[in-house]
């Protein structure tokens, strides 16, 4: 079983189905899908949302190992993806020498601004955490605990391990729509619009939108 984690944000909830719907497409072996969602978590996690929060799982995206036991494999994905093809392709690529597996980024953003006027703030290792395969066992520090106290930095630079330990995956699992190193690539294995996704309507005509829309009108449609 492919163990998926998707972050789950009540002003993008077609975002979560559509990349739903694009992974079980394509998918060759059976995958299990949680969305991260803080309506769901609120017995287990109480960390207050921040105004620098551009979604509501930026931090509790972190609670995956715990969620998860701290046993196996699993997959985090922020919701703004789409997957273009077989998601046992990444799995596949699992090291069981590393902690976490990541696309590592090395760019500036174009824009200061992203979708519903979110801060688009440029630090080190941006955009690493929006794939993550974690190794579950080798991420007990990931402890719910630490989660809802560490820095919104320390998380996402993943101070909560040794560099050594964190193993990197091609671009392609992880491209980064609209952002000038990621120019459209028809090899690409998994869309990111980071910026913004075609559900939005200043973002409507972005790269690989069309397989989006494809997508969201076939999981809607109704055959009779």
């Amino acid at each position: 079983m492919i163990n998926v984690f998707i972050g789950y944000d009540e002003g993008e909830t077609i975002a979560f189905h559509v990349l739903a719907e694009s992974i079980r497409k394509h998918a060759s072996e059976p995958v299990s899908i949680t969305p991260i969602c803080l309506s769901t978590l609120k017995n287990i996690f109480n960390r207050p949302k921040t105004d620098k929060q551009s979604t509501d799982f930026a931090f509790s995206r972190f609670l995956v190992p715990y969620l998860s036991d701290y046993k196996g494999w699993s997959l985090f994905l922020d919701c703004d993806m789409m997957f273009r093809t077989d998601i046992k392709e990444l799995w596949d690529k699992r090291d069981e020498n590393k902690s976490v597996m990541v696309c590592k980024h090395d760019y500036v953003p174009n824009a200061t601004t992203k979708f519903r006027g979110a801060k688009n703030l440029a630090f080190p290792k941006k955009n690493w955490s929006s794939v993550m395969l974690f190794n579950n066992h080798r991420c007990k520090t990931l402890s719910k605990e630490y989660v809802e106290t560490a820095s919104g930095l320390d998380l996402h630079q993943f101070e909560w391990t040794h560099e050594g330990n964190i193993g990197e995956l091609p671009l392609e699992w992880n491209w980064l729509v609209g952002e000038t190193k990621y120019p459209y690539n028809k090899d690409v294995k998994n869309v990111h619009w980071t910026l913004g996704g075609p559900y939005f309507k200043d973002y409507a005509d972005s790269d690989y939108c069309n397989e989006w829309f494809e997508l969201y009108y076939n999981l809607t449609r109704i055959d009779l």
